[in-house]
């Protein structure tokens, strides 16, 4: 069991993005140095994720990098993709047990470099890049025989050798990661139970400290203020990051039935986008706020759908938001404006889910 199919989208979404379907030419097989990577999930059953990269100026999509350079797919689920030093490090989630893996690439041509598999890799969530010189990837484990959540772990990856270096345990459902000084936060997957947000020192490798949190904390970003902020359940928090105390705490809404998800902070690190969602996430809208909002206004949607993610191009300021419209067909990327104006929509993957700008 992965993450749960729950990004489907009506197949009405499909008219409103078809008229801007892309006509301009693809970057050239190989220039990868600069541009917008789109992490698709796929289809979980089928085993057929991938990576597409968009280039900025372009409004067309190589859809599937990996295959495009290596003649080969990854044969399971993207869950994620980020840099680190020269490599690129793409998550694999297969659904056959034993199969999950870490796909190395050279960064900047994508050519494969290798992989990294079980037992080191299970249930692969996000990555970060620690200094370049190593990487920190969260790991669900094996789940339990009636799929519920072990303790998960955070593998050490050293990027010389290319293999797992330390597992560092931390919570149920280990997920995203946020990097700050010499420390790295550790937030937990919404429905895994876990409730502790741990906080690991990348000169030891090792946790050094964890904060509870009623619901699955969510650790979304670092602001301009070098506060950390936190969803966990339908309330947003504001950490001193240093100190760990909780300075402010903000309530999303008090629809229960309803999801919080998909944070993204802007280049500004004034501005937090989100998906306030329901029905599986087949129904809501998108919002924002801002960090010195005294409570979250969910009255004026900045966008009045879902999205599959969303993300913030630090590059141009545009907010890239993924379209599933189902797990058997491609999706979208959309291109908005901050005031949510459409720039475009590019035909990318199945599910795309997450971003990484270079």
């Amino acid at each position: 069991m992965r993450k749960p199919l729950t990004r489907i989208l009506t197949v009405t979404l499909i008219a409103a993005i078809a008229w801007s379907c892309n006509q301009s030419d693809p970057a050239p097989k190989g220039t990868y140095v600069q541009g917008v990577f789109v992490g698709n999930e796929g289809n979980y059953s089928q085993n057929n994720g991938s990576i597409s990269f968009l280039s900025r100026e372009k409004n067309i999509a190589d859809i599937d990098v990996f295959s495009l350079v290596n003649g080969s797919n990854f044969k399971g689920g993207v869950q994620g993709y980020a840099v680190a030093g020269d490599h690129g490090l793409i998550l694999v989630d297969n659904s056959n047990p034993g199969s999950d893996k870490i796909e190395i690439v050279t960064a900047n041509t994508f050519v494969t470099e290798g992989s990294i598999g079980a037992p080191d890799i299970e249930n692969p969530r996000e990555v970060i890049s620690v200094g370049g010189t190593k990487a920190y990837i969260t790991n669900w484990g094996t789940l339990n025989s009636d799929y519920s959540y072990p303790v998960g772990y955070v593998a050490v990856v050293d990027l010389a050798t290319k293999k797992v270096t330390k597992k560092i345990n931390t919570d149920k459902g280990p997920e995203n990661l946020v990097l700050y000084k010499d420390k790295v936060f550790v937030g937990d997957y919404p429905f895994s139970g876990g409730r502790n947000l741990s906080v690991i020192s990348t000169t030891t490798d090792a946790v050094t400290k964890t904060i509870t949190f009623k619901s699955e904390p969510n650790p979304i970003g670092i602001d301009i203020n070098n506060k950390l902020w936190v969803q966990a359940g339908l309330e947003l928090f504001r950490l001193n990051a240093d100190t760990y105390e909780i300075e402010t705490t903000l309530s999303i809404s008090n629809n229960k039935a309803k999801t919080a998800g998909h944070f993204a902070m802007a280049p500004d690190l004034k501005t937090i986008y989100f998906v306030l969602s329901y029905d599986y996430e087949a129904h809501g809208e998108t919002y924002k706020f801002s960090i010195t909002d005294t409570q979250v206004n969910i009255t004026t949607p900045f966008a009045k759908r879902v999205f599959s993610g969303l993300a913030v191009d630090p590059l141009q300021g545009l907010i890239y938001a993924g379209v599933a419209p189902s797990y058997t067909q491609s999706g979208y990327t959309l291109r908005l404006r901050s005031d949510g104006t459409l720039v475009d929509s590019v035909k990318v993957g199945i599910a795309p889910t997450s971003f990484y700008f270079r």
